[in-house]
């Protein structure tokens, strides 16, 4: 327990610790359930963003990401060009990789052909039952649910976007809860 205490007296998972940015990004905003086309696209986008990168990097620069993808408002980006990828390309505010600017113009242009509300796709794959982690050793990488995910996203058009980056949109967006036991946040 005294792992998952912070320099403010309060128990959370230990990573919510480490900096002013992940305490109020640990206490306020991971494992809420969260809904809503642009919402969710905004975390497809960033958790492929994070890939290979640190949380942290990311966080830092959301807003940069905002501004750069048009506050994720995918019917916008869809319609990004040569000149939008090269502007991004010499954006600092972002993470400047190729290979994630296309994947989140390519992403947004999967979301314009959807046949179901991306809401209800990417919720569909929810686990009706999670057993909380004991301790952040005890928090998976990839589930099932992660895997099969990731797979129907392919299928849909989808790109960037393997299970472990599935798998920490479901912790980041509350579609699995991993609060640690101890963590003020478990319920």
């Amino acid at each position: 327990m005294s792992e998952l205490l912070g320099a403010d007296g309060v128990a959370r998972c230990s990573w919510g610790n480490s900096t002013p940015d992940y305490v109020a990004y640990h206490d306020e905003e991971w494992g809420v359930p969260l809904h809503g086309q642009d919402e969710l696209y905004e975390r497809l986008c960033l958790e492929s963003f994070q890939s290979g990168l640190s949380w942290i990097t990311i966080l830092r620069k959301r807003e940069g990401f905002r501004k750069a993808f048009k506050r994720f408002k995918p019917a916008k980006v869809a319609k990004f060009g040569d000149a939008d990828v090269e502007r991004l390309m010499q954006d600092a505010s972002i993470v400047r990789n190729r290979a994630k600017i296309l994947a989140a113009i390519k992403n947004a242009q999967a979301i314009a052909s959807l046949d179901t509300p991306l809401d209800d796709l990417l919720w569909s794959f929810a686990p009706s039952s999670h057993k909380r982690p004991a301790t952040m050793a005890d928090v998976p990488a990839i589930t099932d649910e992660s895997k099969a995910m990731a797979k129907e996203l392919k299928k849909r058009g989808f790109v960037f976007l393997g299970p472990t980056t599935c798998y920490a949109l479901m912790q980041a967006t509350g579609m699995v809860d991993d609060h640690v036991e101890g963590c003020f946040r478990a319920g």
